[in-house]
């Protein structure tokens, strides 16, 4: 019985201690190397697969600097207003969000994920919650924020994120959608791309709902109010 103990501990030590070294390294490569796949881009393409339909996995990665300024700006107008901020999380949406969750008593969860929260989501991690993930991602947060820093954590943002079916990053979704770089994206179409970010599958920037347009506005007055990154 002794031995058993002892080998489980030397298991559970070594595989800590691995995690971690594997997990650090991933974040240092990912800093300077850009991600190929996202855990939620192979879970879209193993359900298109179980569905028969035809594989789309549409993206194609764009530097932030090459990008429109436009696009940055309202993601953070839609998302997540302290980006520049906080330091990987806002922790008065939490409070507000758990308050408000708590009135609902769970009918309609609110969330108050950072981009930085996001983006170690798509990166690292799978998208169902569990308190599990949530760890995962408070670690995988901290990671990035001390060592890829605001600007490169948006670049990855913006290139990862679902923003159709079977499309991802602004790049591939102002192609798609609106037939032009996203270098060359308006405010509004901007707007448009960030509005429809919370179920993508849902909506689309191209025939937008009264609601969406709604959303759109919201952001654009809200873009007004945050002005520029300064990335």
């Amino acid at each position: 019985m002794k031995k058993f103990f002892s080998r489980t501990f030397k298991f559970i030590k070594y595989f800590i201690i691995i995690s971690f070294i594997s997990s650090l390294l991933a974040v240092i490569i990912f800093k300077y190397a850009n991600p190929p796949l996202t855990p939620l881009m192979v879970i879209r393409v193993v359900e298109q697969t179980w569905h028969g339909e035809t594989i789309r996995l549409q993206k194609k990665w764009i530097a932030l600097d090459d990008m429109s300024d436009n696009l940055p700006l309202a993601v953070m107008a839609s998302e997540d207003n302290l980006f520049m901020e906080h330091s990987g999380f806002d922790f008065k949406s939490i409070e507000k969000a758990q308050e408000y969750n708590a009135k609902k008593h769970g009918k309609k969860v609110r969330g108050a994920s950072t981009i930085s929260q996001q983006t170690a989501k798509n990166v690292f991690l799978w998208p169902q919650r569990s308190w599990v993930r949530k760890g995962l991602e408070v670690y995988f947060t901290g990671l990035i924020e001390i060592i890829w820093g605001k600007k490169r954590i948006m670049e990855v943002y913006l290139n990862v994120i679902e923003t159709g079916k079977g499309i991802y990053g602004v790049e591939a979704a102002s192609q798609h959608f609106f037939g032009k770089s996203a270098s060359k994206i308006s405010r509004g179409e901007a707007a448009l791309i960030a509005a429809v970010l919370p179920n993508p599958l849902k909506w689309s920037p191209a025939s937008p709902t009264s609601y969406i347009r709604g959303r759109q506005q919201w952001i654009l007055w809200n873009m007004n109010n945050i002005g520029t990154p300064g990335f």
